[in-house]
């Protein structure tokens, strides 16, 4: 019972039979008293006729002739029997058909009207029978009361409702079954939406289709857009996390790169405090990038002061150890008391990208610059961060592609292909742009711009 076209089926079948159920009961009712009220009609015709041909005799008594105009009356055993009895119920007369028969005395109407009964025979035989008592005068104003009646056998009329039972439940079952036939297809039709979202649903999850369709019922299009807002939902979802996961891994690489550097070097006094110094960082990223799916920019009711010219000497301090090897010349221009309003995580994530991409790719010189910018009715200023290096550069035709997750112009190179894209989201976060050009220096300038903090327009 858990198939809605079985439970249908049931249903609908259980409803006709009950429908067809009452409707053969009323139309047997109804066809069983026009049977009886047509079988009194004539009875009524054989009781009138009776009637009509009893003549007095010699002897102050009713006769009836012996032949009359109901042939019935006079064949033995043809179910129409007529009687004449006198006030003491004694049998005057009684019909040829009913010979050898004993017609039951049965209630006596008042004179001067009928009855209508059902009596039986000795052996059973149900009859419909006829009454009428009427007070005859005779020549000499003698009266005398006599009773007519006329009984019919009903076993042909029982026949004939029997027959007629027979055919309805013939007719209602093979109404039924046809019914049942044809709504069992209109079913199977009504149900095929259903059967689509079922399948469309296994091709969902077999990875052949990535949403559902638009082509449903009025009354399923709410099921198939709320089912398509969730499977965005949980596949966004998913390609949040599985960014965080990129992001955390390709931010631990520079703490790594420069643990590495610290193994590999001499072991000084302050190799310790060094060290911790960047296992402090990575945990700092793990916290962050961990944090970072469940909050967004948008929802920070309250935007928190970073310190530029502090987190770009400490990322500076870092690089310098990563690429000691190369020793990259830092030219640092930050304007005192710069401040970036937001999360510490993301403007370590920004400007450590830029820096450590200018490290990998520089011949020696790396410029950093930071300018602060300031809006009308801004609460806090924005910031324009620019790193260039002296490297060989990025094509102005391979810019955009660089901006994508994955992308590297250089697989030889080590990396991840994500460092300008995570720099790219960010800065999109806090409403602000990236832009890639040549630098003074001869190779790449990549500048994020990020606006002043507006406070929110009230409705």
């Amino acid at each position: 019972m858990y198939s809605l076209s079985s439970r249908l089926l049931i249903s609908v079948s259980v409803l006709l039979l009950l429908f067809f159920g009452a409707t053969i009961a009323v139309l047997n009712t109804a066809f069983t008293e026009a049977g009886e009220q047509s079988r009194r009609d004539i009875l009524d015709g054989n009781l009138i006729a009776l009637l009509a041909a009893a003549e007095p005799g010699d002897d102050a008594e009713l006769v009836l002739p012996e032949q009359l105009r109901e042939p019935r009356f006079g064949q033995i055993d043809s179910g129409l029997y007529g009687e004449l009895r006198d006030a003491e119920g004694a049998v005057i007369w009684r019909s040829v058909s009913a010979l050898g028969l004993e017609i039951p005395d049965g209630p006596v109407p008042e004179t001067g009207n009928q009855l209508f009964s059902q009596e039986s025979l000795r052996d059973g035989t149900p009859l419909l029978t006829l009454s009428l008592a009427v007070d005859w005068e005779f020549d000499g104003g003698v009266s005398k009361s006599y009773v007519f009646k006329v009984a019919e056998s009903m076993d042909s009329f029982n026949a004939q409702v029997a027959g007629f039972r027979r055919q309805l439940f013939g007719w209602f079952a093979a109404v039924a079954a046809t019914m049942l036939l044809a709504f069992s297809f209109l079913l199977r039709g009504l149900m095929k939406p259903l059967r689509k979202i079922e399948t469309e649903i296994g091709e969902i999850e077999s990875g052949s289709r990535v949403s559902l369709s638009n082509r449903f019922p009025t009354e399923l299009t709410g099921v198939a857009r709320n089912m398509n807002l969730l499977i965005d939902s949980e596949r966004a979802r998913s390609d949040r996390y599985r960014v965080t996961l990129d992001n955390l891994a390709h931010s631990l690489k520079t703490p790594l790169a420069a643990m590495r550097a610290l193994l590999g070097g001499q072991q000084s006094e302050q190799f310790g405090d060094r060290f911790n110094e960047q296992i402090d960082r990575m945990d700092e990223i793990v916290r962050y990038q961990l944090r970072k799916p469940a909050t967004s920019v948008s929802e920070k009711l309250v935007l928190q002061s970073v310190h530029v010219e502090k987190e770009v000497t400490r990322l500076i301090d870092g690089l310098k150890k990563v690429y000691h090897d190369k020793a990259p010349d830092f030219e640092v221009s930050i304007e005192s008391g710069t401040q970036f309003r937001g999360d510490t995580g993301d403007f370590l994530e920004l400007a450590g990208n830029l820096l450590d991409n200018a490290c990998k790719w520089c011949e020696k010189k790396v410029r950093v610059s930071v300018v602060p910018t300031v809006g009308a009715s801004a609460i806090a200023s924005g910031m324009v961060l620019s790193v260039s290096d002296d490297g060989p550069g990025i094509p102005q035709d391979a810019a955009d592609a660089l901006l994508q997750r994955g992308m590297r112009l250089d697989e030889a190179t080590p990396g991840h292909g994500i460092g300008l894209a995570v720099v790219k989201e960010i800065a999109q976060s806090y409403g602000g742009q990236l832009s890639i050009q040549e630098s003074k220096l001869g190779g790449a300038e990549i500048t994020v711009s990020i606006p002043p903090v507006t406070p929110a327009k009230s409705d």
